[in-house]
Parts: C-alpha cells; sequence; structure tokens
C-alpha cells in the first residue's frame, strides 16, 4: 500500500481533474421522481450543497488555522515539521477529510449513483494508500514524536471535544485561506455551477438564461481568481 500511495501522491493533482469530469458521465439517480415525487431534485440540491460547502470550510479552517508549509517536494512525500496545531490537533487529515467531503458532496449534487458506489470508493482506497505513504514517511522522520500523535488523533474522524477552544484561540488567517486555495474553490465552484444550470433543468429556464447565467459565473470566478492572483504574486499580500 505504500508503494501504491507513493505513485498516487506523484498524480494526485491529477486525480481530482478526472474525478471531476467523472461527475458527468451519465448514470442512474440516487433520488428519483418515481421515489419522492415531483420535488424529488431538493434532496440531492440541498444535501449535495450541504456536504460539499462543509468539506470546504473543515479545509478553509485547517489552512487559516495551522498550514503544512510543504506536503510534498520533487512529486514525493516530504515534510519539514509535524504539524499537530489547529484543526491537525483534532484529526491527521483535515485537509483529506475536506477533499473527501467536497467530492462526496458534488456527487450526491449531480445525483449521480455511478459516481458515489463506484469513484468515491476508488477515490478512499487511493486517499487511504496516500496516507499511509505519508505516515510511513512521517514515522521514520519523527519516529515516537509521530506515533504520540497517532495515538492521540484519529486519522479520518475530527474529534469536536476542545475544538471550539482551538478554533478561538487561535489566529484565523483568512488572506492564508484565500491565497492557498484560490484555485481549489475556484475549480470546486466552476464544478458547482455547471451541474447547477445545466444539470437542474427543473426551473423554468430557457437554454438562453441558462448560458447567461453560466457566463456571469464565469466572469465572477474569473475576476476572483485574477484577483487573488495578482494580490499574491505582486507581494500585496504578503505570504503567511
Amino acid at each position: 500500500m505504500v508503494q501504491i500511495g507513493n505513485f498516487f501522491f506523484k498524480y494526485r493533482n491529477f486525480l481530482f481533474i478526472f474525478l471531476y469530469l467523472a461527475l458527468f458521465i451519465p448514470s442512474s439517480p440516487v433520488f428519483s421522481e418515481a421515489a419522492l415525487g415531483p420535488d424529488y431534485y431538493l434532496y440531492p440540491l440541498i444535501i449535495g450543497l450541504v456536504v460539499t460547502v462543509l468539506g470546504q470550510l473543515i479545509r478553509g479552517a485547517t489552512i487559516a488555522l495551522a498550514y503544512i508549509v510543504r506536503g510534498g517536494k520533487d512529486k514525493k512525500v516530504y515534510a519539514n515539521t509535524l504539524v499537530i496545531t489547529g484543526i491537525f490537533a483534532h484529526c491527521r487529515n483535515p485537509l483529506y477529510v475536506g477533499n473527501i467531503l467536497m467530492l462526496v458532496g458534488v456527487g450526491i449534487l449531480v445525483n449521480s449513483l455511478l459516481y458515489l458506489v463506484v469513484f468515491i470508493p476508488l477515490f478512499l482506497f487511493i486517499y487511504q494508500a496516500i496516507v499511509l505513504a505519508e505516515e510511513h514517511f512521517l514515522r521514520n522522520k519523527f519516529g515516537s514524536e509521530f506515533d504520540a500523535y497517532t495515538r492521540r488523533v484519529h486519522r479520518w474522524l475530527i474529534n469536536p471535544i476542545g475544538l471550539g477552544k482551538t478554533i478561538s484561540g487561535m489566529h484565523f488567517s483568512w488572506k492564508r485561506w484565500l491565497m492557498r486555495e484560490y484555485n481549489t474553490q475556484v475549480v470546486w465552484l466552476l464544478c458547482i455551477a455547471v451541474i447547477l444550470v445545466f444539470k437542474y433543468t427543473h426551473w423554468s429556464w430557457d437554454m438562453a438564461a441558462r448560458n447567461t447565467w453560466f457566463v456571469v459565473t464565469v466572469l465572477v470566478l474569473a475576476c476572483y481568481y485574477g484577483t487573488i492572483r495578482y494580490l499574491k504574486k505582486s507581494g500585496t499580500w504578503k505570504k503567511v
């Protein structure tokens, strides 16, 4: 599993491109009109948005409170410090938990049974392998310190005990959240926009209105992306 994890760690960014594209493979629905009535689409809409937004909020809190300076080097597992503060004091892999929830949420939102029963389990297998590879590295580098950390904190489950105190007792850097996360946010929001505009045909929008809303959304996201990128690259926002 460690070798499998090292392989997928190298190509982990491409994994998300594949998973977002897989959302649009034709599939049987999870929620159907036959079972739930004419308003069936509200179930995937509400549940999907809640789950996927929760995933982004977990990522945001993790990055804004205590962030791993380097999670990889030369496409290999690497870390120069063992981060055990912030959300990492409650879960060993909060960023990955956030990613999982974001993808499960959009899978529910697109109402794809195929995505949830095939691609999400495949994604979880790959993530488990990556985590085992990372833990192998961390155990070799940090030894007993990492072992003690694993005994205190669960690999996947976020322990809510003391979470409020942790968050209130640390500085929340929203600039770091935006600087580190704007690429992920734009791709994620664009995917949601495509699903809502072109998959949810239950509202009385004609195609012209859908196209207009989509173009407006793309322009807003492009402005957001360009603004954050400029602030970051120009040094207006210093690295935090």
